[in-house]
């Protein structure tokens, strides 16, 4: 008779960001293994899976009528239930090495903060469908506070911001709670319309999402420079119906995105209001920790620090922080339990 060990059964439990524009995976004992496109292609003839990830992205814009390139996740919170599963299916899968186990993973899935609880149940779901043996949601302003290793079991307030594709979430956190929060739609693929509305209006130039997405890669800034950096853009001339290209430089990104910074400011106020000042005594001392893609705008830490007159700190590697305080929570889940979300998340034996 064949001996099967317990590792053989069990797959590794995973930590998942669950981005709007991407999707990283963490793997417990491996680290960071994923970082795939949250964009799967489907064909609406056979209703069969076509691509997901970096391959389903390349087809964004490119297919034919009855294949569909669609990002599931919108500001956040899934949009299309089925088509999430088949992702998350993907990536569990991918993250095991496509083996099958007789037990899934326990997996644990950072969500937006203030999702309702018919949005992270959703995620739930998606999850043990896709499957998971256990799903553990938590908010992604927490994980990500948990990924930059700030002291958020301690007695003291700290206030992070979390500037993702699809939201931006503001918390601050305490004693392993959130003592304040709100979560924004003004994030990364609303600066990329700023972007596409700016060109538009002052150019007369139609370009796309991913154009837009280069432009603030490579110019965005939301202070001025000591040396000015511009980008060439290709699009579509409204007046002739051509091609055309225009230069653009990273003042004309500034006025671009000047409005949605105003709201984010706004945002922030409200949480820090929300706060009570004992804590705020604490944010006054050791400021905002930023971290998501957002946080890698040039000038995005000095507008903020003049804007809110407290320090203001980029996270080490502020692209993956959410990601990896899904991991250290898959490490010693117990330690985090006061943050999970739903009572289904309490843990249990299995």
């Amino acid at each position: 008779m064949a001996r099967f060990s317990k590792n053989s059964l069990f797959s590794s439990d995973i930590g998942i960001d669950l981005g709007t524009s991407n999707t990283l995976v963490y793997v417990r004992g491996r680290g960071i293994v994923l970082n795939e496109p949250s964009v799967v292609a489907v064909n609406d003839k056979t209703g069969q899976v076509v691509a997901v990830g970096k391959e389903a992205k390349a087809m964004l814009g490119k297919t034919p009528p009855h294949i569909r390139a669609v990002r599931p996740l919108s500001h956040g919170v899934i949009s299309d239930f089925e088509v999430t599963e088949e992702l998350l299916t993907y990536l569990i899968r991918k993250a095991d090495n496509g083996r099958m186990r007789l037990f899934g993973p326990r997996v644990v899935v950072g969500v937006p903060t203030g999702v309702t609880n018919v949005q992270s149940r959703a995620v739930r779901d998606a999850a043990l469908n896709a499957g998971a043996r256990q799903a553990i949601i938590l908010e992604e302003p927490v994980a990500g506070a948990i990924g930059a290793k700030l002291p958020v079991s301690e007695a003291f307030g700290t206030m992070v911001l979390d500037i993702g594709a699809g939201t931006t979430d503001i918390a601050v956190i305490a004693l392993k709670g959130t003592v304040a929060s709100k979560s924004s739609q003004v994030a990364g693929d609303r600066f990329n319309d700023n972007i596409i509305d700016f060109v538009r209006s002052e150019f007369k130039l139609g370009i796309g999402e991913r154009t837009a997405e280069d432009v603030k890669v490579a110019i965005g800034s939301v202070m001025p420079l000591d040396e000015q950096l511009s980008h060439s853009v290709r699009g579509r001339d409204l007046a002739t119906g051509l091609p055309r290209e225009i230069v653009l430089n990273d003042g004309h990104v500034r006025e671009a995105l000047a409005s949605s910074f105003d709201a984010l400011m706004d945002a922030m106020k409200e949480v820090i209001e929300a706060t009570p000042p004992e804590l705020l005594s604490d944010v006054l001392e050791r400021g905002v920790f930023v971290f998501g893609g957002g946080a890698l705008l040039r000038g995005l830490p000095p507008l903020l620090a003049k804007m809110l007159g407290v320090p203001v700190t980029v996270a080490p590697e502020p692209l993956t922080a959410v990601v990896r305080g899904t991991g250290i929570v898959t490490e010693s889940p117990e330690h985090y339990q006061d943050f999970f979300i739903n009572e289904e998340d309490l843990l249990s034996e299995t």
